[in-house]
């Protein structure tokens, strides 16, 4: 661990937010420091420098770091209500390596993001909802309001049992609202395989490019694993 170097680095981003190339360059140096034991708790001089830029650097580090950014948990909420759509991005990755059933109203933040506008946040989402497991979204469906998102993950956890609802699936992929629409296809990701990719397929054909170019490329990695 060298903490000079690594609190030099932290310096460097944090005074040249507007320059591209010195930040990705110390940015990508920092990631070295952390995995090789600097403290990641150092990154909050980061997150709360004020600029959207250098937060932006932070929860993109964070999103690097796997189960090593876990005591940055309390970070979260702040970097998921982020205007900025990279910040967002990170956050939810972040949670969905680290939240478990302790963290239960950061997950359901993260659950209100299939509400999100924006097409890559949305896409983002459908691999949270699909790689998530049943615990974090149990955790998470315990601390949503009464609404749509609420019963909605009440129906993917479901579809977890014995008897998914196929049909319904379908039906929810061709007819559903946007946001019905992302939870279908986080199912039918999720009951695919490489023997049986219907649901998939059905997915890729939804006009909604987030869930289409989800559904394909998750596809394409089961074509991938049949080849080999």
């Amino acid at each position: 661990m060298q903490t000079q170097t690594g609190d030099a680095l932290i310096e460097r981003i944090r005074t040249h937010p507007a320059h591209d190339k010195i930040m990705g360059e110390a940015a990508n140096d920092l990631l070295s420091e952390l995995y090789a034991g600097y403290p990641v708790e150092n990154l909050a001089r980061l997150l709360h420098s004020g600029e959207e830029v250098v937060v932006g650097v932070a929860s993109w580090l964070l999103s690097e770091l796997a189960e090593l950014a876990a005591p940055m948990m309390a970070e979260l909420p702040a970097l998921l209500s982020s205007p900025v759509r990279n910040t967002r991005y990170s956050a939810i990755t972040v949670a969905l390596e680290n939240a478990d059933e302790r963290h239960g109203p950061v997950i359901a933040q993260v659950l209100n993001l299939c509400l999100d506008p924006d097409s890559a946040i949305r896409y983002k989402m459908l691999e949270f909802l699909t790689d998530a497991s049943l615990e974090q979204l149990e955790a998470g469906r315990s601390c949503l309001p009464p609404g749509q998102v609420k019963e909605l993950v009440e129906w993917l956890i479901l579809q977890d049992g014995e008897e998914p609802d196929l049909a319904g699936i379908v039906i929810r992929l061709e007819a559903g609202d946007p946001v019905t629409r992302l939870f279908a296809a986080a199912a039918a990701a999720s009951l695919s395989g490489e023997e049986d990719t219907d649901l998939l397929e059905h997915a890729a054909m939804v006009e909604e490019e987030a869930i289409r170019s989800f559904a394909q490329e998750r596809l394409e990695r089961l074509r991938e694993g049949d080849q080999r």
